[in-house]
């Protein structure tokens, strides 16, 4: 097990990032084991009873989970809300409302939570390598600040995903994120082969939260592989379409949280 996650249950439903909880943010995200997740779908809830019971123990009200109509991109939408729901189509969710829980779901790709501790604004993003081409995580940052946070001051986590080791692909992903990041794309990737590269959406990513400003000691990243860990993980790359992982978040009361 990893020291930068804590599990919890037996066997393990759920982990924490104790970073994230040393700032005071209440936020889970399940494992394998987690019954009652089902595929994001406007407007039904995939939150089910079950998963429900485990993300009120962290803290985290079912009743209000707010999601997005994920379409693999970097459009951001803003939660408001208390009633939860969709928010409508996009990869990243954003609130300055306490005890309103974001959540996206993944089967692999990446799910990163960028949180404000000093003003207390939270976004989360969906990324895969669409969203890395199109910018999300860079995205969630810049969405904050235009809310008035300084990026500086923010902290970044990126939650079990899949690794450089298990995620080989081929010219149709390559060829966009060249052209979009001519002169960073190499560092991110090695050949696997003829026309087959072994692609670092970790380290993509730290890239562009970097170049939006959050510095480099403020990205909490396990470096937990999905596609590793098919015990404690559903993994689209090496299972299909078999589960979802939830990766929830929500603003603590006013004076919870450390700067």
């Amino acid at each position: 097990m990893n020291a930068a996650i804590k599990f919890h249950g037996e066997p393990p439903t759920s982990l924490t990032l104790p970073a994230l909880e040393a700032l005071g943010l209440r936020h889970a995200s399940t494992t394998r084991h987690c019954p009652g997740i089902a595929h994001p779908s406007e407007p039904v809830s995939p939150v089910r009873p079950e998963a429900a019971a485990i993300l009120a123990r962290h803290g985290l009200n079912p009743a209000r989970v707010t999601f997005l109509r994920q379409v693999h991109g970097a459009g951001v939408q803003r939660a408001d809300s208390l009633q939860g729901g969709c928010a409508g189509a996009g990869d990243v969710l954003l609130t300055t409302k306490p005890k309103l829980p974001l959540a996206v779901f993944t089967a692999d790709c990446l799910a990163i939570v960028v949180f404000d501790p000093v003003e207390q604004r939270l976004a989360l993003a969906h990324v895969g390598w669409r969203g890395t081409v199109r910018g999300a995580s860079g995205a969630a940052v810049r969405a904050l600040v235009e809310e008035g946070a300084r990026p500086e001051q923010l902290m970044a986590a990126i939650f079990p995903s899949i690794g450089p080791c298990c995620y080989e692909v081929d010219p149709p992903v390559i060829e966009p994120l060249a052209a979009a990041f001519r002169d960073r794309w190499e560092a991110w990737t090695r050949p696997a082969g003829p026309g087959r590269w072994q692609l670092d959406l970790w380290a993509a990513n730290e890239s562009q939260l970097c170049a939006a400003g959050v510095p480099a000691d403020r990205i909490v990243n396990p470096r937990l592989c999905t596609a590793c860990r098919p015990d404690l993980f559903f993994s689209y790359r090496k299972e299909g379409s078999r589960g979802r992982l939830v990766t929830c978040a929500a603003l603590p009361i006013g004076g919870e949280a450390s700067p």
